[in-house]
């Protein structure tokens, strides 16, 4: 049987934004420990201060402006009636295709970042134990609900 690929939906663009926030407060504690250090080192040695914060700092903009974009573009997913599809990696890509029939659990979250974003997560527990949580962020909370109640309907016919 061959393997046909299925087109990919990007993700909201809305999740771009939930991820600069989730990577600027990364970086903000990153930040916090350089001044720590920049201030030992200061203390310690005859190191002008701003050498480490501003490494850090620079990194961290790089990051928050054109990395995390790049992270983003490269997710994408695809339900159909019987699998959902998720692909996401820059070096490593992968591809995950979880057939609806596996699914034992279903959960749709949504934090407070999520949440002002108008995005959610949808969790899907399948059999197994190995990679048994398929996790797919960034659909918009009306999709994540949509693809929940075809898979909980699909579940409750199926024959047991």
């Amino acid at each position: 049987m061959a393997f046909e690929p299925v087109p990919l939906q990007p993700l909201e663009r809305g999740y771009l934004r939930v991820l600069r926030i989730r990577s600027a407060l990364g970086w903000l504690i990153a930040l916090a420990v350089a001044v720590a250090v920049d201030v030992f080192l200061h203390w310690r040695t005859d190191i002008s201060p701003g050498f480490v914060v501003g490494a850090v700092g620079l990194f961290g903009v790089v990051s928050i402006i054109f990395l995390v974009p790049r992270r983003w573009r490269r997710w994408g997913y695809a339900f159909t009636d019987r699998e959902l599809h998720v692909a996401y990696g820059w070096f490593t890509r992968v591809y995950t295709v979880v057939p609806v029939s596996r699914v034992q659990h279903i959960d749709v979250s949504q934090g407070p970042i999520e949440r002002s974003a108008n995005v959610a997560t949808l969790i899907l527990h399948t059999a197994g134990t190995e990679n048994s949580l398929v996790a797919l962020s960034g659909i918009s909370r009306q999709r994540a609900e949509d693809i929940r109640d075809v898979i909980r309907s699909r579940i409750s016919d199926a024959p047991w």
